[in-house]
């Protein structure tokens, strides 16, 4: 099957009118002149299809009010769909351990680790390519059971390792964060500063405690080929010690000097797609925009709002030094690499045909998603057969 009259965006430029061939579910034959013949697509952009790293909202799916909890399967499902209809094609599902939750709550040890399973029991049955991405507190150690287990089992893609203690990382702005808290839980200034306080002390680990956790995590990971990630780097040490303990991505660093020196380490920056397109990071840390602008920004995740990576793509493309193909790049090609994907992620022969088509105009829509060569979302402007 041939897609036909479209402005093809390629790693390093743009065929403005070109046509791309593809046959059993990859990318069989590339030009730059449309095709007789072919599905039409008038011109609209063909981008790689998203690779999204970290996706925060399975949580709201399963439970879209407190206490609401949704079948697995339904979530699953409608994730999907939503994911699909952003341009996603390969996701990274991220989700999160917290000790002494109460039954049934979203983060506990139990339910997060059968959530993963279930997820990934069903996920041949979904449209997307979903992945698991396992975000481990250094902070909780009992977690280290679970996600050997998690491991061992081949049910994970990717850890991020982070340290939510209050007064380090994204909360390093204690008042801040005591006024979020505040705002959050509808609860008085008094109250939250109470809860911080509190979970300050829960928190706190002697720094051997914590290099051995990070040890064993890291050697479990490398034991078996888990890609690690770091989580809110905030300082050249943090990203030293990351960097030492075999990281591959700093995601959402929280300063410009923790993300230079991620970027000089080697070690792929990923910020949210959301910062990018509002132009700052809700928590008042670095703005993805300035890490852009600096040449340090490596990575877009949807992190909580998947309809933001389109958006964003275009405003990061007007200053892009590559222009549309660099901002492209930021959720296509770059996690590909960050993440050892080496089939998806390009608009080249012999990739796989995981393609996007959409406007782009002003905030730019997504018209179609394929994942190989089979349509998984749709508008109904392009007339696409079911699979090619």
């Amino acid at each position: 099957m041939w897609l036909s009259d479209l402005r093809i965006v390629q790693h390093d430029r743009v065929i403005e009118r070109g046509a791309v061939r593809i046959d059993n579910g990859m990318i069989a034959e590339i030009r730059e002149e449309p095709v007789a013949g072919g599905i039409v697509g008038d011109g609209l952009a063909l981008m790689p299809g998203f690779i999204d790293m970290h996706g925060d909202m399975i949580e709201r799916e399963l439970e879209p009010r407190p206490r609401v909890n949704m079948p697995a399967e339904i979530a699953f499902r409608e994730l999907d769909r939503r994911l699909a209809g952003a341009g996603v094609v390969t996701a990274y599902a991220a989700v999160s351990f917290t000790t002494g939750a109460a039954a049934g709550e979203m983060r506990s040890f139990e339910h997060t680790g059968q959530v993963i399973r279930d997820l990934c029991a069903v996920r041949d049955k979904l449209n997307v390519d979903h992945r698991i991405h396992a975000r481990f507190d250094i902070t909780l150690e009992n977690a280290l059971s679970v996600i050997r287990g998690l491991i061992e089992d081949d049910t994970l893609d990717l850890v991020s390792l982070m340290d939510h203690t209050p007064g380090q990382g994204q909360y390093r702005d204690i008042e801040r964060h005591i006024e979020h808290v505040a705002h959050m839980r509808g609860i008085s200034r008094t109250e939250a500063q109470a809860l911080v306080e509190r979970k300050i002390a829960d928190r706190t680990r002697p720094e051997d405690v914590l290099t051995a956790t990070l040890r064993e995590i890291s050697d479990l990971c490398k034991a078996h080929k888990v890609i690690m990630a770091s989580h809110d780097d905030d300082t050249v040490e943090k990203v030293a010690l990351m960097n030492a303990f075999g990281v591959a991505i700093s995601e959402f660093p929280v300063d410009m000097i923790a993300a230079k020196e991620a970027h000089a380490c080697g070690l792929a920056n990923a910020m949210g797609a959301p910062n990018a397109l509002r132009g700052q990071s809700y928590s008042g840390n670095l703005s993805a925009r300035q890490a852009h602008e600096a040449g340090v920004l490596d990575v877009l995740a949807s992190d909580y709002h998947p309809s933001s990576i389109l958006p964003a793509i275009l405003i990061l493309a007007q200053t892009d030094p590559h222009g549309l193909p660099g901002a492209v790049r930021l959720a296509t090609a770059n996690p590909a690499k960050a993440l050892g994907l080496t089939d998806r992620g390009r608009i080249e022969v012999g990739q796989k045909a995981d393609l996007v088509i959409a406007e782009t105009d002003g905030m730019g829509h997504i018209v179609t998603s394929m994942r190989n060569g089979r349509v998984i979302y749709s508008d109904g402007v392009v007339g696409l057969n079911k699979a090619a």
